[in-house]
């Protein structure tokens, strides 16, 4: 089977050929920008809503990427029609780009573009049927005053540690409290619980604003299950009737085990699962066409 193409600075190279130099920054530092975007049955879902946050988060770090947000997309669809996929996981990936040892980005002058696509399929597998088990870490989410969770940069060390602990304590996702002690996020997902029919999710200050989160609040919204934004602590997960993770890769994964604790019936609720079946729904029939 021939590699799959990876754009590189407007260059479609194979897999074993696209690299960076040594001297990035993203290599060095961590610096620069991604994104998690997928394709559903020839369909890019929420593309532009996922170049939007790109870009956000390009400013917030003043790196300047070189392309027009039309542009951009557009390399996307291209990337994806050049590897003949319909379904596909989409990394874009935006680094300061090469400069010296030192840690000044003023010395990096040509930000680097790169543009994967790859078939994948479910992140957790066989799980979404039977629920995962989730861990509270002791380490805590970057606080909001040092480095911003709503970044989506390069550096995840502070979400890898998480994965680390989740998985030397025998679970499948890691779930972070900030430093005031509140529910965050997972260490690759937003996080949603139900109790006594509402459904609530933390405010996004401390976690990341979750495409797939926004399209499954938009999902309650039409299906008017009572809903909250508010913040939560241990005992409103610990006690709750269903709990769920939400992201791009993720998708929706029901929870059916915290702490050692089980959720409810220790089975994939019924509120998850609908959400669920009306998630899928709308990825399959929604999206920017690929092949137009």
């Amino acid at each position: 089977m021939s590699e799959l193409l990876v754009y590189m600075n407007g260059e479609f190279v194979p897999e074993s050929q696209a690299k960076v130099s040594v001297f990035d920054h993203g290599f060095l530092y961590g610096d620069g920008v991604f994104e998690g975007i997928r394709a559903y049955n020839g369909k890019v879902f929420k593309l532009y809503e996922h170049i939007d946050r790109l870009y956000d988060c390009a400013r917030v770090i003043d790196l300047k990427i070189p392309l027009s947000k039309e542009e951009f997309a557009e390399a996307i669809l291209e990337t994806l029609r050049r590897n003949n996929l319909r379904d596909a996981y989409i990394r874009p990936i935006v680094t300061r780009g090469a400069g010296d040892l030192g840690l000044d980005p003023r010395k990096c002058p040509s930000p680097n573009v790169i543009i994967i696509t790859k078939p994948w399929g479910k992140l957790y597998g066989d799980l979404y049927e039977k629920g995962l088990k989730a861990i509270t870490v002791a380490i805590r989410r970057n606080a909001i005053d040092s480095l911003p969770p709503n970044i989506k940069s390069l550096n995840y060390l502070n979400n890898i540690l998480a994965k680390i602990e989740a998985n030397a304590k025998g679970g499948d996702e890691a779930i972070f409290l900030d430093h005031n002690g509140y529910i965050s996020e997972g260490s690759g997902d937003n996080i949603f619980i139900v109790k006594n029919g509402t459904i609530t999710t933390p405010p996004t200050l401390n976690n990341l604003k979750g495409i797939t989160r926004q399209v499954v609040i938009e999902l309650i919204n039409e299906l008017e299950i009572p809903f909250r934004e508010a913040n939560i602590g241990l005992f409103d997960l610990y006690s709750a009737d269903e709990i769920f993770v939400t992201g791009t890769a993720a998708e929706i994964a029901p929870v059916t085990y915290i702490d050692g604790r089980t959720v409810g019936n220790g089975k994939p609720g019924k509120v998850t699962k609908m959400l669920m079946e009306k998630f899928r729904e709308r990825t399959e029939n929604e999206g920017v066409e690929i092949y137009r």
